[in-house]
């Protein structure tokens, strides 16, 4: 049997294995993919200090944001515009929904399908093994609808469009359209939240503030469209962090808050939203309570999960149409070899990078 090296997560909180997994065999429409870059999110890391909700069952191939060369076939295959898929190919593909359920069917909502397939989390001794992309190949099962990169796109700026880039590209879909005098505050100064701050501005937002940590993120999100930006690490009070957005908004609040880092982050976001505005919370982990009495009048809010494969091509298309305008690989602040899995892992958890790419290539 064939095998390819992956980095297993074998017990929480030790340090992952490198460990020769078996490559399955392929059913009719599924292929296998090199991975050329698989980026790190902040999940993996989440994932590996315990089991999320749910649990996990361990052994688990980490890594949910793959890009790779289409090696093999078993069949036929178009990509989501309906071009031939043909090895060589350069790829990302997308979750994988049931697509008969309620949620699919009639709601069309198909992100919060029960039964939705996702990568990541999936023991690595049962077939079909390769559903983790810290390894040097992965399996992708028929049903996924496959995204071809864009030339002017690289391969670990790709990987990033499988997680962070569509979820924001989601967000902006569920919002809608941004006015000329519109303010959008972001919350996090992570992948999203500085993803975000580039969609923002050229959707025509007024002006972009971020609120996040540390330094070295906030300078990439002034250089990926934030118009200013202000440190929770100098500024810990958050009345404090409130009156500087009120000092940016005439006294009323953001337009629009994203909230791009976690759950605990709401009620603070809620109270920096003018009345009538818009909250997109994408964010996930964490918890909080929120007085309902104490909530902007009017509010739009709208909650994020995941993506739907035309947030993959949307997102690719964004990087591919606007690299002038925006760095992109700094966003990519880190490249490991996989041999280097717990020293990217820790340099995630402890927020040293913005994002941290696995590269084979």
């Amino acid at each position: 049997m064939r095998t390819s090296r992956a980095a297993v997560i074998k017990q929480f909180n030790e340090p992952l294995v490198i460990e020769q997994v078996p490559i399955p065999e392929l059913d009719k429409g599924s292929l296998l993919v090199r991975i050329v870059a698989s980026t790190l999110c902040g999940t993996d890391v989440h994932r590996w200090h315990g089991p999320l909700g749910g649990g996990d069952s361990l052994p688990i191939i980490t890594g949910h944001e793959p890009c790779g060369i289409v090696e093999e076939i078993c069949g036929e295959r178009t990509d989501i515009l309906g071009n031939p898929v043909r090895k060589g190919d350069r790829i990302v593909w997308s979750y994988v929904s049931c697509g008969s359920c309620y949620y699919c069917s009639v709601a069309v909502q198909p992100c919060i399908c029960p039964d939705r397939a996702s990568w990541g989390h999936n023991r690595a001794d049962q077939h079909l093994y390769l559903l983790g992309s810290c390894a040097e190949y992965m399996y992708v099962p028929a049903p996924c609808l496959i995204v071809k990169v864009p030339d002017e796109v690289s391969s670990a700026s790709a990987a990033a469009s499988a997680c962070a880039y569509r979820t924001c590209m989601h967000g902006f879909d569920r919002l809608g359209a941004i006015k000329a005098h519109e303010t959008v505050l972001i919350q996090g100064s992570g992948p999203i939240g500085i993803f975000c701050a580039a969609v923002a501005k050229d959707m025509g937002a007024k002006q972009v503030l971020m609120i996040g940590a540390p330094a070295k993120r906030l300078d990439v999100a002034r250089r990926m469209g934030a118009d200013a930006v202000l440190n929770m690490e100098e500024v810990p009070d958050q009345k404090d962090r409130k009156a500087w957005v009120h000092e940016h908004t005439g006294g009323r609040g953001a337009d629009i808050v994203f909230q791009a880092a976690t759950n605990a982050a709401v009620p603070e976001g809620l109270s920096l939203l003018r009345g009538g505005g818009r909250f997109v919370n994408i964010g996930v982990g964490g918890r909080a309570a929120i007085a309902v009495d104490a909530m902007p009048q009017q509010l739009t809010f709208l909650t994020v999960r995941s993506g739907e494969p035309r947030h993959w091509l949307q997102a690719l298309d964004f990087m591919a149409s606007r690299r002038d305008r925006y760095p992109f690989e700094e966003m990519i602040s880190a490249s490991y070899k996989l041999d280097q899995i717990n020293e990217a892992m820790t340099a995630m958890a402890n927020f040293e990078v913005v994002k941290a790419a696995i590269t084979f290539d």
